[in-house]
């Protein structure tokens, strides 16, 4: 069997990967990191992390769903990647939100979910080999943040209702764990990742980046060395 093959039936009951994502624009992304290194870089930088994303989404081997957050980008979020399924994300907090697509896609038939967002091209194919293995033994899996947040959910079970988590604090990722102990899943958390909300978080993303060979990765890292001067200020 080679290599190949073997990763491909290493994932032949994959959960199905979903990626919620905005469509880059002024004023509609990266906010936080707007205000702090500009506009116009802040936008740059959104559309390179969406471009990692979807090079994780277009790898998967199995169901693959993008969610855009307003129905009028359906379209535009198919083209993006033609194949996978299309669902917009509902009104609400992002625990309603998440709730909402969690509800949809197992009354169409899927198990095991996975949930990612665009801001964390630190990711690696073996960190996503690792947690469709956790998923064998536990009901939830949380990969960690370095900020108190969380990178990557995925489950087994449906999501307990989430709108009252803490959300964009570092009080998140403690939270959504016993938030699913109480429902009564096991939890297992792993990893210390970081995200990309401000400009430190890019400081560390330019030498994370260094031996990463993912093409979408290196024009990110090519495109951080050219804001060498807006990066450090």
């Amino acid at each position: 069997m080679t290599a190949t093959n073997a990763r491909e039936n290493s994932f032949a009951t994959a959960p199905c990967l979903v990626l919620l994502c905005k469509r880059p624009a002024p004023g509609h992304s990266k906010q936080r990191l707007a205000a702090q290194i500009g506009a116009g870089p802040a936008l740059q930088i959104a559309g390179l992390l969406l471009d990692c994303a979807l090079e994780d989404l277009q790898q998967w081997p199995a169901a693959r769903v993008i969610a855009p957050d307003h129905a009028q980008h359906l379209a535009w979020a198919q083209a993006l990647c033609p194949q996978a399924t299309v669902l917009g994300q509902s009104a609400g907090n992002l625990g309603q939100r998440l709730n909402a697509l969690d509800q949809q896609l197992r009354q169409l038939g899927h198990r095991q979910l996975l949930f990612i967002g665009s801001d964390a091209p630190v990711l690696q194919q073996t960190d996503f080999e690792r947690v469709t293995a956790l998923l064998g033994s536990a009901d939830t899996v949380l990969l960690s943040a370095r900020d108190g947040g969380v990178v990557l959910m995925a489950s087994n079970r449906p999501w307990p209702e989430l709108s009252q988590l803490p959300w964009s604090t570092p009080l998140l990722g403690q939270a959504l764990a016993e938030c699913c102990r109480a429902a009564g899943h096991s939890v297992q958390l792993t990893g210390e990742y970081f995200d990309i909300d401000h400009r430190e978080d890019l400081l560390l993303l330019e030498s994370a980046l260094q031996a990463d060979s993912r093409p979408a990765r290196i024009n990110l890292r090519k495109s951080l060395t050219t804001l060498g001067e807006v990066l450090h200020g």
